[in-house]
């Protein structure tokens, strides 16, 4: 009955679903582009099986490409079908696997358009990455027999509250998954308690992230640009509104003219709009997608160019992660520890908590409480060489040390596979 009555409210909600994909592609067209893909007219993979990994955004997606790797090495010839639900994972997958994958969005949770998807591609078995619960898809893939994984899942406090509000419908949504891989013990007992089973602990594979070779040659190229003699707190992953809370916090701390920041907005839609902010506070703006010079004088520059987050961590002294002075959860710590650098972040980090509470007492970061403690936090690090220097000595450990998530997952995935293989799916 719960499900019965969250698919007529679906219906309800429709309307107002695809007004605001409307209102999203005026400034995402992408949200537009392959709309048939919402209602399950996904494109049909070439190959035999169908490995089906799901990741929703830009994070997810980056979290993916270990584990694509590592299922295309245990499963020689599969075809990889790369769903999202938004533009930004969507090019961020292009960008990581070009062809070597089919890409889709994960349609809409009717039945009509689960069905259409599942027919369409044939999956084997599917792979979901963090917190992905859609009541209708799950119960169609448990009644084709097509098993579904929740691997690095993660649930705080927050939203296992909210799943409880609405305890009938999570616990057979949950209930029709065939095993749970979560980050930690915490995440792995509030599944439990929403009805998960075959639930184990296999860490974060946001840990076994690869740094690219060339990340400090490209790190290096970012730095001349942004000039040699000065001192770069990079604000990354920002979302909407924490540009005008740090950029007033700089402000009234009036640092010297050597302190460059560098803002990195999360998402690419926003980078007209946080450029007039810059612009309207400090002068003309250095763009990335420009590639000029900054001026001697300028205070700020924007990082207008996607694929390059681990360079711009690499040119970094400092690392503010943004996502966090805001209820927005918090974006990925992991990355800039993982080059080397410190960090600091917000009081918000209920989607990394695990990771943001290693990394202080690690002493790889700072917990801010708002902006102006952020900034006092970053630019006391800049005028501080040797404690920032043994920071990112610590932020490089702690990424090392907790790398390993993906070999336990591949452990725990594997007997689950070959037991619930499909014979007849090849």
């Amino acid at each position: 009955m719960a499900r019965l009555a969250y698919s007529a409210l679906l219906w309800l909600a429709l309307p107002f679903v695809l007004a605001r994909l409307a209102w999203r592609a005026r400034r995402q067209p992408g949200y537009l582009e392959h709309l048939g893909e919402r209602f399950g007219a996904a494109p049909v993979p070439d190959g035999n099986p169908v490995i089906w990994v799901h990741a929703v955004s830009v994070g997810e997606t980056r979290a993916a490409a270990p584990l694509v790797a590592l299922l295309r090495r245990d499963h020689p010839g599969a075809a990889i079908l790369l769903t999202h639900m938004t533009p930004t994972g969507r090019a961020t997958g292009r960008e990581i696997f070009g062809d070597g994958v089919t890409q889709s969005w994960l349609p809409y949770d009717h039945g009509f358009a689960v069905r259409r998807f599942l027919g369409r591609t044939r999956p084997a078995f599917g792979v979901l990455i963090e917190t992905e619960i859609w009541p209708n898809l799950l119960a169609e893939c448990d009644s084709q027999g097509i098993p579904v994984f929740l691997v690095n899942a993660r649930l705080s406090a927050r939203s296992a509250a909210g799943y409880a509000r609405v305890a009938p419908l999570a616990r057979e949504a949950i209930g029709h998954l065939a095993g749970v891989a979560a980050q930690t013990v915490e995440d792995a007992s509030r599944l439990e308690a929403l009805g998960a089973r075959e639930v184990a602990v296999t860490g974060n594979i946001k840990f076994d992230l690869a740094v690219p070779d060339d990340t400090p040659e490209r790190g290096g190229e970012l730095r001349a640009l942004f000039g040699r003699g000065r001192r770069v707190l990079v604000v990354g992953s920002t979302r909407d509104g924490e540009e005008s809370m740090i950029v007033d916090a700089v402000e009234a701390a009036s640092p010297p003219p050597d302190v460059l920041v560098v803002f990195v907005p999360r998402h690419p839609q926003r980078f007209e709009e946080v450029a007039a902010l810059l612009a309207s506070r400090g002068g003309p703006v250095a763009r990335r997608s420009l590639g000029e010079p900054v001026q001697a004088a300028a205070r700020y520059a924007l990082g207008d160019s996607m694929g390059e987050m681990l360079a711009y961590y690499s040119a970094a002294d400092v690392v503010f992660v943004g996502g966090s002075l805001r209820p927005f959860g918090g974006q990925n710590l992991i990355e800039p520890c993982a080059v080397g650098r410190p960090v600091v972040f917000g009081p918000h980090t209920f989607n990394f908590e695990s990771a943001a509470k290693a990394a202080l007492a690690e002493g790889a970061g700072l917990r801010a409480r708002d902006a102006a403690e952020a900034v006092a936090m970053a630019l006391a690090l800049l005028d501080d060489p040797a404690r920032r220097a043994d920071m990112g000595r610590r932020a490089g450990r702690f990424a090392q040390s907790n790398r390993g998530a993906l070999e336990r997952l591949a452990a725990w995935l594997a007997p689950r596979l070959a037991a619930s293989r499909d014979p007849a799916r090849g």
